[in-house]
């Protein structure tokens, strides 16, 4: 078994949508300040990095974070492959079996220098909800900051997700993964009244990969 690290590394350089809360850390007090300890300070966007999003992100009658159920971001998962695509919709799945899929991340390779925030990437169309709600699927995870163009007021595919009851999961490192079934673990906090959470994303190799 292999554990494969998915997430940003948070950093203070670390890009933020624009606007956003930029990540600070430092220390609040040192160990030569209290004689025994360093504590440290963190000050950051819920949305910073590798990050979930809860539907009162965009719903303010959506669930929060921490109402969220845990078993969705644990367990198996499959990595498609689906580069140079300005957006990706149901179309781009033919050919593609998604039987007994119930986590679904999709590498896209469009977030192409990780210190900058993009000013364009790709993005799921609205479309692509119905067939992923018919196949079963719960979560959808991508290697960009927004299931929904960067520009865009109305999220439509946000909330077609919210509907459909599929998490979503953003900004994953997947340059380094390969395709296949895994298994993911990527527990938001408990932030209570949340709409997002960062997650510490990882996928772990299978011996036998099976659904």
């Amino acid at each position: 078994m292999k554990i494969i690290d998915i997430s940003q590394p948070l950093l203070e350089q670390i890009p933020v949508w624009p606007g956003d809360t930029p990540l600070t850390y430092d220390l609040a007090v040192t160990k030569e300040q209290s004689g025994s300890v360093n504590v440290g300070r963190i000050q950051m966007s819920v949305h910073t990095g590798t990050h979930v999003d809860a539907p009162y992100h965009f719903d303010v009658n959506g669930d929060q974070v921490n109402q969220l159920d845990l078993k969705i971001f644990m367990g198996q998962v499959r990595v498609i492959h689906l580069p140079n695509r300005m957006s990706i919709g149901a179309s781009d799945f033919e050919g593609i079996s998604l039987e007994g899929v119930k986590r679904l991340i999709i590498r896209t390779d469009s977030w192409q220098d990780p210190t900058r925030f993009p000013e364009t990437c790709t993005y799921l169309r609205p479309d692509l909800v119905p067939l992923l709600a018919k196949k079963g699927i719960q979560l959808i995870g991508l290697d960009v900051p927004s299931v929904d163009p960067l520009d865009s007021k109305e999220l439509p595919t946000h909330h077609a997700l919210a509907d459909a009851g599929i998490y979503i999961l953003e900004g994953a490192v997947l340059s380094h993964v390969e395709e296949g079934n895994y298994e993911l673990i990527a527990l938001p906090l408990p932030i209570v009244g949340g709409d997002g959470s960062p997650v510490r994303a990882v996928l772990r190799t299978l011996s036998e990969a099976s659904y």
